[in-house]
């Protein structure tokens, strides 16, 4: 499955892969040329409009979910619909497949002359058997070809197309690249999809309008969806769902703290659903027994193969659920609550802030005991906010000598990648905190103030570095100045960063112990400050 990252970070990481495998014109998705496409689609961060391509598609044989032996070359005389799919991914890659079949069925009968076409980008799950679970758990057996093949017939295919796959600390990293190809075999165009569930309908519709452009009677593709950003229904704003087996869900502001489970009925091929929920069960019950925060569930429709998923996958189960379920059919609910994944916990104060969330995918289903752990251990934290510069200064008087001369260099700019080594190298003795983050970084603008209130509580004992990645010093300048932090950070670049560690895409954040070794590195966004916390105290003070 894919690591659960942002928009920004995916398509950074695309950037690495061009570095490796060859380069590839992506960047010009940056440059939304009004000219070519509609304003609120050249306005939208969470919808790709596409980059323009020429040249012929390079041809391949690999085996279908059938066992069958399919070449690329077999497609020609119809348009086809190319993308690179983990056949266990539980993030991106079900945004990607509900696009290609909403944008085959918007066409109409004239979809019948499209081919969608699928590669496996797991280098570890490469089995006809995963390619058949991915295809038949999401509807999909008999509505495209997913190939797979050897790790080396997949590696040349990876090439050819300048796609990245990867294993980046135990999960699979891939480049989310989809390709409208033409009738005689050309790629036509290249579009990324972006981590948003409320955007894959207007990703479909984006898609059905360029093929329908290819065909030689283009069908009228009807056009519902505004291509403007779709605004998220976050847990400040109240929102009522409908409830699977009836009745009504509401979310949002509450008398007290709230735990969400996000799921969708598919996770059941990557792991034990079923079991998992009746587990939650039993957390439910201690939760009314000892006033712990209720559990509800919300199904993510968005994703859902079809509408009747969810309930037969509830008339299957062993025994009711004893916490209801919600279903988001738009998608703004999981974006708003930053879902990166299914399964996705999250817990929420009564006024609708994030307290702290969980990736079940990545770091395994809790125990209820664990997981009443982790509520209290949430719920007892003090809560948070960004730091005056009065406060921080308060906060930071009396550190260490070398600590203070960090602090006095708050919010600038000092130096580049060996000026960055260089006060590594005199701060031994101290645990580091480096933070990866560019002005243009969406995410790493949503982490900033985790940072700047760490550091103002952790900086008499730990040592927090910014470095200043792929960014203008200008604009850098700019951005500190509207978002203080107690410390200065360093211009560098992903290679310069190399020999430290492996910036795969931004943010990400290093933990370097006091005898100068890299301990762990996080890739992607701190959603909540109690995230961060813990990292700090686990990976830098020690636990």
């Amino acid at each position: 499955m894919n690591r659960p990252r942002s928009a920004t970070t995916v398509w950074l990481a695309l950037a690495a892969a061009a570095v490796v495998f060859g380069a590839i014109s992506v960047f010009a998705v940056l440059s939304r040329s009004p000219s070519a496409v509609s304003r609120g689609l050249a306005s939208n961060p969470n919808l790709d409009p596409g980059t323009t391509l020429s040249g012929r598609a390079p041809d391949f044989r690999l085996t279908d979910q059938f066992g069958r032996s399919v070449s690329l070359r077999s497609f020609r005389g119809h348009v086809v619909v190319l993308a690179f799919v983990d056949s266990r991914c539980t993030t991106v890659c079900p945004l990607t497949t509900t696009a290609m079949i909403d944008a085959k069925r918007l066409l109409g009968n004239a979809g019948n002359q499209v081919r969608l076409v699928g590669v496996d980008a797991n280098p570890t799950a490469r089995s006809v058997g995963e390619v058949r679970a991915y295809s038949t758990v999401h509807d999909m057996f008999d509505k495209w070809h997913f190939l797979t093949g050897s790790l080396s017939q997949l590696k040349r295919v990876w090439a050819a197309y300048h796609v990245a796959s990867e294993v980046e600390h135990g999960q699979i990293d891939h480049t989310p690249a989809l390709f409208v190809l033409d009738q005689r075999g050309f790629e036509r165009k290249v579009y990324l999809t972006e981590m948003a569930y409320a955007s894959v309908n207007q990703a479909g519709q984006l898609l059905a309008h360029e093929i329908a452009r290819l065909l030689p009677h283009p069908p009228r593709v009807p056009s519902a969806v505004s291509y403007a950003q779709i605004p998220s229904i976050g847990p400040k704003s109240p929102v009522t769902l409908p409830r699977s087996g009836g009745g009504t869900v509401r979310l949002g502001p509450a008398p007290g703290p709230r735990l969400l489970l996000f799921f969708a009925t598919w996770v059941a091929q990557t792991s034990a659903l079923a079991p998992e929920l009746d587990e939650l069960n039993r957390y439910q019950a201690q939760a009314s027994a000892d006033r712990l925060p209720p559990l509800t569930a919300v199904d993510e429709a968005s994703v859902e193969p079809s509408p009747r998923a969810l309930p037969t996958f509830m008339h299957r189960l062993s025994r009711p659920l004893a916490f209801p379920v919600g279903i988001d059919r738009s998608g703004r609910v999981a974006d708003g609550y930053q879902v990166q994944d299914e399964p996705w916990l999250v817990l929420v104060s009564p006024a609708g802030r994030i307290l702290w969330y969980e990736d079940p995918s990545t770091s395994g289903w809790l125990t209820d005991t664990a997981l009443v752990q982790h509520v209290r251990d949430a719920l007892s934290r003090p809560a948070t906010s960004p730091t005056s510069s009065r406060q921080t200064q308060q906060e930071l008087a009396g550190s260490p000598p070398v600590l203070a001369a960090l602090h006095r260099q708050a919010s600038r700019l000092v130096g580049g990648s060996n000026a960055l080594f260089a006060r590594i190298r005199a701060l031994r003795g101290y645990p580091i905190v480096i933070n990866a983050w560019a002005s243009w970084c969406s995410p790493c603008r949503q982490e900033f103030e985790l940072f700047a209130s760490a550091s103002a509580r952790y900086g008499q004992r730990v040592a927090f570095l910014g470095a200043n990645t792929s960014d203008s010093s200008a604009d850098a300048r700019a951005f500190l100045a509207q978002h203080p932090v107690s410390y200065p950070s360093f211009r560098t670049t992903a290679a310069n960063i190399g020999p430290l560690a492996k910036v795969a895409g931004l943010p990400t954040t290093i933990f370097i112990n006091p005898a100068g070794r890299v301990v762990y590195v996080h890739t992607g966004q701190y959603v909540v400050q109690g995230s961060l916390d813990e990292d700090i105290r686990a990976h830098a003070l020690g636990g």
